[in-house]
């Protein structure tokens, strides 16, 4: 592994230094907030047409159309084309093309302002085929049946055939439906309404906010400062209650599945089955330490079965449905990290284990799906190396796996429906995008997309990727950039970039190594920037995720600590001369590590941090912490107002006004306690942003990090 690492850490100096011999220029914030040009270029909204091997993706100006048997392409439709049919339906213009969704071989869908809009290739007719209020939000278009879900305040509607119809009709503000804000997108909850599988029944979130506290946000635009409650359901306090309604558009009549009780509990992962008679449903106790997926009767809202449990002394996190086969409806697919590793399980519709799928001390990162004859499943996964990704395909007759990427780095696949042509979209350390069209074993037939290096002309530092050990002998792995102009025989400062929580992951093999531009700025600044995943950060296994439990801020800053002492023994780092830098998670990491670590840090910028997590919310403060009653010690360990004595670091805390994920209470406390402590601070906010600053005021962000930084070296 050591020879391994030695190599690639050669590898990426020396094709990087080649790569930026003769540049001149330097990024700066607004530049790279403004310039697209900046980032790798991509086949936007790609997409396999229908069940057939043609495949489509956009330019500003033109839907262009390739094949996979030919390897020929051509322009499908030019703007100028989609334009002069909106005008003839008495649309506005489109000054770029619109992002479209094939609905079979011939035929896709896009909307336009509020239509819905059909194009026919082989009929050349454009219809509208259904329209949507124009202060819809949450709006979701199934593409079978072409009706609409979407939101308005707090109900839920549908249209039809541009006709609107109320799915709720609730004058309380603070019941809510059809919202993506359910369970605060815990459990890969992104949205609050589910077309069943031939649009016949809308599936949706109904969710009782009535019993949570209200949470008050300050709106400055306002001539008289307004307050703008939120509700907030902070750790150990009570949470939102939710069901799950089905409403049928025949009947126009709503059943609401019995998920029982306790109602103080979470719906998640929900599921249709292919024939719309059943829903199944991954129901978690408050706890999140137990689940148990559910089946219910649609037609009744009557509980079926419980198809199997899950239980963990720590948490269990579903984080996927089920993916049923095409032409075995009656098996389907399950995601879990029970053998502590996600892999993909087969089971039948009784609940009965088949096989497990995929086995190994590596995670599957994404199931991707099977093709039309469920013969081959195709998933994503680091089994060669935790900080890449490939794509495999499992022949289900022979049980076999193969694994189709060839390059090394991070790779992303879209399968055609046959399974015969994989478009494999994939980055490395020194390849910014780039796409490939493989055939079923994996041979590149054709290069789609060429690797182009958006920063050709711009001066970066050298980057290595490399592994520092743990306590108990974990690779944890860090990057390094060097400044532009690196001299081994001088000293640099050190800019730490941390983050540390779960669900992250910020080294891998992939363009820039998943630094970014910002931090190759701090480099262009003189800095040595560096960057450690610590244990409870994602892709590694159960055990490295959830060493963190109860105990946050302990494990971690332990690993971050290994690193700085990496750091002290090059003879080209200031040691008197560390920063460190982070938002939310990143912020608490940041604070805990300044002042658990004394005389380390120079000087620190801290953004949306966690100050006390009994201030945060119930269900991902629960999932780590659980509740303040149940793990006192805990709690108490974490809260940064306890450690406030240990301030000899400069610190500038930002904190966005409205911030509703961290909530601006957290950072006032801790200003507050400064305060009754002599101890100075510095403290900025950006007024009417919320969990991070984004738009243009990003590029302020920036500078305003690196000014402080530079400020006080």
């Amino acid at each position: 592994m050591q020879k391994n690492i030695r190599l690639l850490l050669f590898v990426v100096f020396t094709i990087w230094s080649i790569v930026l011999s003769g540049q001149s220029k330097l990024l700066n914030p607004e530049e790279f907030m403004t310039n697209r040009s900046l980032y790798p270029t991509s086949l936007q909204n790609f997409q396999w047409i229908g069940s057939s091997n043609i495949y489509s993706y956009i330019t500003s100006k033109a839907i262009i159309r390739g094949n996979a048997e030919t390897l020929q392409k051509d322009t499908l439709l030019k703007l100028s084309e989609i334009n002069e049919k909106l005008s003839e339906l008495k649309i506005d213009n489109l000054r770029r093309c619109p992002f479209i969704t094939w609905v079979n071989n011939e035929a896709f869908i896009f909307t336009q302002k509020n239509k819905l809009i059909r194009f026919n290739l082989i009929s050349k007719k454009y219809d509208i085929i259904n329209s949507f209020d124009e202060n819809a939000q949450n709006i979701d278009i199934d593409n079978e049946s072409f009706k609409i879900a979407f939101t308005k305040e707090n109900n839920l509607y549908i249209t039809v055939n541009g006709t609107e119809t109320a799915v709720s009709n609730e004058n309380n503000k603070e019941i809510v439906f059809g919202s993506e804000r359910v369970h605060r997108n815990e459990w890969g909850i992104s949205k609050g309404t589910f077309w069943s599988p031939k649009g016949n029944l809308l599936a949706f979130y109904r969710m009782d906010e009535t019993m949570v506290t209200d949470y008050p946000l300050v709106n400055i635009d306002t001539r008289i400062a307004t307050v703008e409650n939120t509700k907030y359901p902070m750790a150990g306090m009570t949470s939102h209650q939710v069901t799950v309604g089905v409403f049928n558009t025949t009947t126009q009549n709503t059943v609401y599945l019995q998920t029982g009780e306790p109602v103080d509990q979470f719906l998640t992962n929900i599921t249709w089955s292919p024939d719309e008679k059943y829903i199944f449903i991954a129901v978690l106790n408050r706890q999140q330490n137990h689940m148990w997926l559910n089946q219910y009767d649609v037609a009744t809202g009557k509980f079926v079965k419980t198809l199997f449990e899950e239980a963990n002394e720590k948490y269990v996190e579903p984080l996927h449905g089920l993916y049923f086969l095409k032409t075995k409806p009656q098996f389907f697919i399950w995601q879990s990290r029970r053998d502590g590793y996600n892999h993909l399980y087969l089971y039948n519709t009784e609940g009965k284990l088949i096989s497990q799928l995929t086995k190994g001390k590596w995670e599957v990162s994404e199931l991707i799906g099977t093709d039309e004859n469920d013969s081959h499943l195709y998933y994503l996964s680091n089994q060669e190396d935790p900080l890449e990704q490939h794509i495999y395909s499992l022949d289900f007759r022979k049980a076999k796996t193969s694994k189709l990427s060839r390059i090394s780095g991070t790779h992303n696949a879209y399968v055609s429906a046959n399974g015969n042509y994989i478009v494999d979209s994939y980055t490395s350390y020194t390849i910014a995008n780039e796409y490939a069209l493989l055939d079923s074993k994996g041979k590149v037939l054709q290069t789609l997309l060429e690797n182009k290096n958006p920063l050709n002309d711009y001066q970066l530092g050298n980057t290595s990727v490399f592994p520092v050990k743990s306590k108990d002998n974990e690779n944890l792995y860090c990057r390094m950039i060097f400044p532009t102009d690196f001299d081994s025989t001088k000293k640099y400062p050190v800019f730490v970039y941390v983050y540390g929580g779960p669900h992250s992951q910020l080294i891998t093999n992939s363009w820039l190594a998943n630094a970014g531009l910002f931090l190759n700025y701090m480099a262009q600044n003189g800095y040595i920037v560096f960057t450690m995943d610590n244990h409870g950060t994602s892709n590694r296994g159960q055990d490295f995720e959830q060493a963190i439990f109860r105990n946050l801020g302990t494990i971690e800053v332990d690993d971050q600590m290994l690193g700085i002492k990496y750091l002290k023994t090059l003879p080209y780092v200031d040691t008197t001369d560390f920063h460190i830098d982070g938002w939310s998670y990143g912020g608490f990491m940041t604070i805990s590590m300044i002042l658990k670590n004394l005389g380390v840090f120079k000087c620190a910028t801290a953004g949306g941090p966690v100050i006390d997590w009994k201030y945060y919310e119930v269900m991902y403060g629960e999932r780590y912490m659980d509740t303040p009653e149940e793990n006192p010690e805990g709690y108490k360990n974490a809260c940064l107002l306890n450690y406030v004595d240990n301030l000899k670091t400069r610190l500038l805390i930002i904190h966005g006004t409205v911030d509703g994920t961290v909530v601006w209470q957290n950072s006032l406390q801790f200003v507050k306690t400064c305060v009754e402590k002599g101890k100075q601070l510095d403290y900025f906010v950006y007024p009417g942003h919320e969990h991070n600053v984004q738009g243009v005021d990003r590029a302020h962000l920036f500078k305003k990090i690196a000014e402080y930084h530079n400020l006080y070296r």
